[in-house]
């Protein structure tokens, strides 16, 4: 079931992929969903084409959203941002206060306070490498008719098999 929920997220922001209604017709067309780069108002994105992440875009798309009503509280990083965000800690006037009884050095940021917001920086090792998400959670649901379950089927010696179900909408 984790192979499962892995290739749901990919599906979600690991590829960029255009919703698809099907076809009830003659010769029926799979009806594919949308992943969440093509669900994203254009008004409330930052095209960075192939430059990489900055400090500048995050509080562009921060205003953006602002503006627009959101209220976004997740930013979410492919594993290669993770340096340039701890990069941000680099500007003038800002401060680390580190113990002197460790001797452990933190390079690191799990919480982003802009003017716009406060953002809780997340790594997704499955989101596509050219994007970067600034979400608002209470905006995305994912439309499930029956959640994931297993059930065993049999069982010899000490081998099992299970059946695996899920259906979304």
């Amino acid at each position: 079931m984790k192979e499962i929920k892995r290739d749901l997220e990919f599906a979600y922001v690991g590829a960029s992929n255009a919703a698809v209604a099907g076809n009830a017709g003659g010769s029926p067309a799979a009806r594919e969903m949308a992943s969440a780069d093509q669900l994203i108002d254009a008004a409330t994105t930052e095209a960075g084409g192939t430059a990489a992440l900055t400090e500048a875009m995050l509080l562009s798309v921060g205003q953006k959203v602002f503006n627009e009503g959101g209220d976004a509280s997740v930013f979410m990083i492919k594993p290669a941002d993770a340096q340039i965000v701890a990069g941000f800690t680099g500007a003038s006037g800002r401060y680390r206060n580190f113990n002197d009884a460790q001797k452990t050095l933190t390079n690191v940021i799990d919480l982003y306070v802009s003017p716009y917001g406060e953002y809780k920086v997340v790594l997704n090792r499955h989101q596509m490498t050219t994007h970067a998400f600034l979400l608002d959670p209470s905006m995305w649901r994912s439309a499930v008719l029956r959640p994931f379950s297993r059930t065993l089927l049999a069982k010899t010696g000490d081998s099992e098999k299970h059946f695996v179900n899920s259906q979304a909408a």
